[in-house]
């Protein structure tokens, strides 16, 4: 969980709530603005399985390891 809450990119992805709570409160609602929640859910999806990626890799490297294979990049 530490891997998630600490990573910058979840971090900024989740600070970019701050201006679609902005747009909600002082901008029109209309289209635009489930356009702009629909980014930034797309925005924390893609940063989490960023996060998801970068763990089975280094997991999948300390199983290469321990079996004397090389590294994945």
């Amino acid at each position: 969980m530490r891997r998630y809450i600490l990573n910058a990119a979840v971090l900024g992805a989740v600070a970019g709530v701050v201006p679609a709570i902005r747009q909600s409160i002082h901008g029109p609602k209309d289209w635009r603005l489930a356009l702009v929640w629909v980014g930034w859910g797309i925005n924390v999806a893609i940063a989490v399985g960023t996060v998801v990626e970068q763990n089975r890799i280094a997991r999948e490297n300390e199983e290469r390891a321990a079996l004397g294979l090389p590294p994945i990049d």
